[in-house]
């Protein structure tokens, strides 16, 4: 008997990069009462990482819960970014509807359509909350439209376009169901919740059906499981099964031993857990995502999408650079793989695997932001190795084409930049799709380019637009492959030999490109130091000292200037390393180098190519 769980609903709070979905959240929970009247809390408490902080985006999709008139409302906060979108598909398996948070005056942007097609594809209803309405340019009627078309655009039924809009500012806690007149609180949007998004359904007398859509990982326990009850209970101390429906002959019983549910930001151990309940189970080591938990007498695997598969890939190598082992913990590569499988536990679109050399490993991502946060949370744990380049995997078709992954740029940028856009993404194999107006005057134009053509484009996009433009990208499949591209037409400038760089030789190296190092920093021959004008490598001596005699002082060179360096980010180094280069990274440095130090072996290499 198909049952109704009235006192629970399940929702995905879904949206563009900065529209502010985790904002909106932490305002839900302040105002459900989660948090004491005079507890401190931090702002966006979702975002627990490090890394997640600093830069502001949301990376891992996380699960929280509030009441609100005695219904439990389950809130699972999605990422934004392109890069973690195998995140938001699988999320939305769990919840019943979701809310749309779009920027009352940027409006509906590229990841929104991205996000919403998902959302339409599993027929959820909508609620769409316009978000910043308190700021000075905010354009709600405009926003409103675009959503409409937006939701005609991706062929939305008409319950769909029926839905309820609500106005809010996330930063003051307000909602509104009119954009003109302000809101006292937030209650306008948790009513629209529980009228709008429908209860969860399921069988409380059939057997138990759990599907896993996201996995903790915890150092006490080892894997979560996170999912919603489908049907029937689940409960401490039963026997069940895992299936799995993209792996048939997955057939393995097991315990469950812990069961939680969410509450605010804790987790709450329970003994059971009914239908729609959004629960969190441990003690099952070999749990995955796509996994359904069942009882033994009635196993049905319940249906998922595969996650999407990588389209880029790197190398993590051990350290082998003269300054090797001087700043970092863990060195070896035992150390490294073990990092690299252990964050397999939780992230789903990741691949590594081993290589001919035992120190090297090969590891591929949805994008490079991506595989960069990896990178630098394993250097923050006290990590030393070195990357090469990100190359795109390619495939090949049935009639043996290769293939290559394609993306949809959307650049919005002011109109004087366009050319020089247009230009540039040409170059790199882009396509022109169209070209139109974006708001505030800007010019919007939609490329098709393949993925490797926007490999090391991103610190140059904001130089060309001088730091106006935004550039949006959404995977577009494969398509044939477009031909060679130049990635760099500036060489290295490399060091000439080990040392310590010092004022005279750095100032006689200046003159011949733009310098990455200061003085006083450890070098060492074949390192990097710098890019040239030109478009081949040069060899500079930076250690080099002033020959002092009778007439020659020292003084004289407290007065060489030095332009001051252009330090590279890690983003940065990752898109300016060449394929004949290696970034090497510590907990304290960023060094790029050549993966051949020695200069006679290196000529050698490059004749023979």
């Amino acid at each position: 008997m198909m049952q109704k769980r009235e006192d629970i609903r399940n929702v995905a709070i879904i949206a563009h990069v900065d529209h502010g979905k985790t904002t909106l959240v932490d305002v839900l929970l302040k105002q459900s009462g989660v948090f004491r009247e005079n507890q401190e809390v931090a702002e966006r408490v979702m975002d627990s990482n490090d890394i997640e902080r600093e830069r502001g985006i949301t990376i891992l999709s996380k699960n929280t819960a509030v009441t609100y008139k005695d219904t439990k409302i389950n809130i699972v906060d999605t990422p934004g970014h392109a890069d973690f979108g195998g995140e938001v598909e699988r999320v939305l398996k769990m919840v019943n509807g979701v809310i749309l948070v779009v920027d009352a005056f940027e409006g509906p942007m590229p990841q929104t359509k991205f996000v919403l097609r998902k959302a339409m594809e599993l027929k959820l209803p909508v609620i769409v909350c316009v978000n910043k309405i308190d700021r000075p340019e905010a354009r709600p009627t405009e926003v409103i439209d675009e959503v409409l078309e937006l939701l005609m655009d991706l062929d939305a039924s008409d319950e769909q376009l029926d839905c309820p809009f609500v106005f809010a500012s996330a930063k003051t806690g307000t909602a509104s169901l009119d954009p003109n007149v302000p809101g006292k609180d937030m209650a306008p949007l948790f009513d629209t919740i529980l009228d709008y998004i429908p209860a969860p359904e399921g069988d409380p007398e059939a057997g138990t059906q759990l599907l896993i859509s996201t996995i903790d990982y915890n150092e006490y326990v080892g894997r979560i499981g996170v999912g919603k009850v489908d049907n029937g209970t689940i409960s401490v101390n039963q026997e069940v099964v895992i299936v799995n429906h993209h792996e048939p002959d997955k057939l393995k019983k097991v315990k469950v031993s812990k069961l939680y549910e969410f509450d605010g930001l804790s987790k709450v151990e329970v003994k059971s857990a009914g239908i729609g309940s959004i629960v969190a189970v441990s003690g099952i080591a070999d749990i995955h995502i796509g996994d359904t938990l069942c009882s033994p007498d009635d196993v049905k695997p319940i249906p998922f999408q595969k996650i999407s598969e990588p389209t880029i890939a790197m190398n993590f190598v051990v350290n082998d650079s003269p300054l090797a082992g001087q700043e970092g913990k863990f060195v070896t590569s035992r150390h490294i793989r073990d990092r690299l499988f252990r964050e397999l536990n939780t992230d789903v679109s990741l691949r590594v695997e081993e290589t001919d050399s035992t120190d090297s490993f090969k590891v591929s991502g949805r994008g490079e932001l991506h595989l960069s946060v990896l990178i630098e949370n394993m250097r923050r744990e006290g990590y030393e190795f070195a990357v090469s380049k990100a190359e795109v995997l390619y495939k090949q078709d049935e009639r043996g084409k290769k293939l290559e992954p394609m993306e949809l740029a959307y650049v919005d940028v002011p109109e004087e930049f366009s050319g020089v856009i247009i230009e540039k993404l040409s170059q790199r194999k882009g396509e022109l799709k169209e070209m139109g107006h974006a708001s505030g005057g800007y010019t919007r134009l939609i490329f098709s380019i393949p993925s490797r053509g926007l490999i090391g484009y991103r610190g140059e996009f904001l130089t060309d637009t001088k730091g106006n433009g935004i550039m949006n990208t959404v995977f577009d499949g494969y398509g044939e492959y477009k031909g060679d591209i130049a990635y760099r037409s500036q060489g290295s400038l490399i060091a000439f030999e080990s040392g310590e760089s010092v004022t005279y030789g750095l100032f006689n190296a200046q003159e011949r490109g733009t310098l990455f190092i200061g003085p006083g920093e450890k070098v060492y021959a074949g390192m990097v130091i710098g890019q040239t004008g030109k478009s081949e490598d040069i060899e500079v001596n930076i250690c080099k000292r002033k020959q002092l005699t009778n007439t020659r002082s020292s003084a004289a060179d407290e007065a060489l200037r030095l332009v001051p360096p252009k330090i590279l980010s890690l983003e940065q180094a990752l898109d300016f390393i060449d394929t004949d280069e290696l970034l090497e990274v510590t907990p304290k440095s960023l060094r790029i180098r050549k993966k051949i130090l020695d200069p006679t072996l290196r000529k050698r290499a490059s004749f023979k190519k």
